[in-house]
């Protein structure tokens, strides 16, 4: 029932909710202040789509969502496309929904996906005459200002704290060598649960997707491994990686050398997959291309070699 409902269970501390919950306070605190010096009694609209900003910045601290870019260009682009449909749009509830579709467009495109951008949009068609009066002011004064206010209390309250430092650039570490990273080993899914607690920030993917993630990752690189290095070796043999009908395993069994590699020449036996127990050729090449992995048969299964 709790993977039907989407309840994820998450590792953060107390602390770590009681930071974030200080931080949302002064954030709104402020931008409530701002806005209703601008508009008035239409102030709400626009505090709900920051409040909504607030969850993000100081919650999801490192969220893709959460970032100075998405924040301020998800706010101030979707402002401006709905003070224009406002303008352009007779209708309402046209304008409304035109808002905010072009709202999601413009940031995905401007790589600013923000959703409480979606909320601005939608509060420049129908928040009233306070937001009426202003035009495009609006885009300005409050909503740039009050963008800019929750990104300052973001980056002054989150920097105290060296785990949740914001925005995320301030966390990313130096670069490290290749060569001094593990490759290829197996993790569980309790390995991924223990480093998520290591973290100790909300982060908005669950193990069964970090691990989904790293078998992918590992996948790629294998089969450029394979396509840089050329090292099909002949007797071996290899797996496309692909599920169900389309899984097949080949073994080279001959191989044919070229002054051109492109031209070089494998024959190859399938071992599991369609057209079972065929020989056939192609080039080194194509044979690269459509390999995902080398493996071995342990006992009555099939492993990845490592």
């Amino acid at each position: 029932m709790s993977d039907f409902l989407g309840i994820e269970f998450n590792w953060v501390s107390h602390l770590e909710k009681i930071i974030s919950a200080i931080g949302g306070f002064i954030g709104i605190w402020l931008v409530i202040a701002i806005s209703y010096s601008f508009v008035g009694h239409d102030a709400p609209l626009i505090v709900a789509s920051m409040g909504a900003s607030a969850v993000l910045v100081f919650a999801v601290p490192h969220g893709s969502l959460s970032q100075p870019w998405p924040l301020v260009g998800g706010h101030v682009i979707s402002a401006l496309i709905g003070i224009t449909c406002f303008k352009l749009v007779p209708n309402a509830f046209l304008a409304a929904a035109l808002a905010v579709s072009l709202a999601i467009a413009a940031m995905y495109y401007l790589r600013c996906l923000h959703p409480p951008g979606a909320a601005t949009a939608l509060t420049a068609v129908m928040g009233g005459n306070g937001i009426e009066l202003l035009g495009y002011q609006f885009v300005i004064t409050p909503v740039l200002l009050n963008a800019a206010v929750l990104l300052f209390v973001a980056i002054i309250v989150n920097y105290f704290f060296s785990w949740r430092r914001y925005p995320i650039n301030f966390m990313r570490p130096q670069p490290t060598s290749p060569s001094s990273l593990p490759t290829q080993l197996d993790l569980s899914y309790q390995d991924l649960e223990y480093a998520l607690k290591q973290i100790d920030s909300f982060i908005d993917i669950t193990e069964y997707e970090l691990a989904k993630i790293y078998a992918l990752a590992t996948q790629h690189a294998m089969k450029m491994s394979l396509q840089s290095s050329h090292t099909i070796k002949l007797g071996c043999y290899y797996s496309n990686g692909q599920y169900g009908n389309h899984w097949s395993i080949r073994q080279v069994i001959a191989e044919s050398s070229a002054n051109d590699q492109k031209k070089a020449m494998i024959t190859y036996k399938i071992i599991i997959g369609q057209r079972r127990r065929q020989i056939e050729s192609c080039t080194q090449e194509e044979f690269a291309n459509w390999a995902q992995y080398e493996v071995y048969q342990d006992e009555n299964s099939w492993r990845i070699y490592k």
